[in-house]
């Protein structure tokens, strides 16, 4: 089993930690365009910093992440896990899992990333600035850097398990993993009979679903096994295809 999850946009900045080491990370075959990316992204935030914030979609009060990404390499870092933030890493609490559900983390989640492609929470990162719809100076779009080798490695990660791609489109864009093993998800809340996606709330809810796939200790290996396995867990789940929609009730 593969679970995708999206990165944040907010990060937490560490404030010791060995600088980033490439060579370090996992799906070592996307080094080379980590590379790539991280030493355009410093060269262009060490030059002009408005231009640099443009390019980036920052702004005034954002001007903190150019000199941190202009200094990327040198960086204090910390494990992925603890640099995301936000609404889904919030509700999935990685940190207070118990040891074998921390272990099926480390095992069966990878975290979509701008910069490095794909990490695992284990990975040493530092607190970037780079959004999955950014462009940078010769390379043109994150997008077409990964759109060739990520697909490669994500066939690779998932085997022959099932794949959970909870990304956004944003990060799914940047390369798909085997269409025939991979379900996503939706979460939808019902009142007065009427459905609506929530964005917090979406998040929230598949950072809790995440939470329990790990504690149960399941490893479901089709779209029907992990729709009995939410089931079992509380959920109210719907298959449309290769989607699955959690229906909930309550914000």
């Amino acid at each position: 089993m593969l679970i995708l999850l999206p990165p944040s946009e907010g990060k937490t900045r560490p404030a010791t930690g060995a600088p980033l080491d490439l060579e370090s990370l996992s799906f070592p075959t996307l080094t080379p365009v980590r590379a790539q990316l991280l030493r355009t992204l410093i060269k262009m935030c060490s030059g002009n910093p408005k231009r640099a914030m443009q390019a980036l979609g920052l702004g005034p009060t954002q001007a903190e992440a150019i000199e941190i990404n202009a200094g990327l390499d040198q960086e204090p870092t910390a494990r992925a896990d603890e640099i995301y933030t936000g609404v889904l890493y919030s509700m999935l609490d990685l940190p207070t899992l118990d040891p074998a559900s921390r272990s099926r983390a480390d095992e069966s989640l990878a975290i979509a990333s701008a910069l490095f492609g794909l990490v695992r929470p284990s990975d040493h990162i530092p607190a970037y600035r780079l959004s999955g719809d950014g462009s940078l100076p010769r390379l043109g779009t994150v997008a077409s850097r990964w759109r060739t080798p990520l697909p490669r490695v994500l066939q690779e990660a998932a085997g022959d398990g099932l794949v959970i791609d909870l990304r956004s489109g944003m990060y799914a864009a940047l390369g798909k993993p085997p269409a025939d093993r991979t379900v996503t998800m939706r979460v939808l809340h019902e009142h007065q009979g009427v459905r609506k996606v929530v964005s917090h709330f979406n998040k929230a809810t598949k950072g809790r679903i995440v939470r329990a796939i790990l504690e149960s200790g399941a490893n479901p290996v089709s779209i029907d096994e992990l729709q009995d396995l939410l089931g079992e867990l509380g959920w109210t789940v719907e298959r449309h295809a290769q989607r699955l929609d959690v229906v909930v009730a309550e914000i």
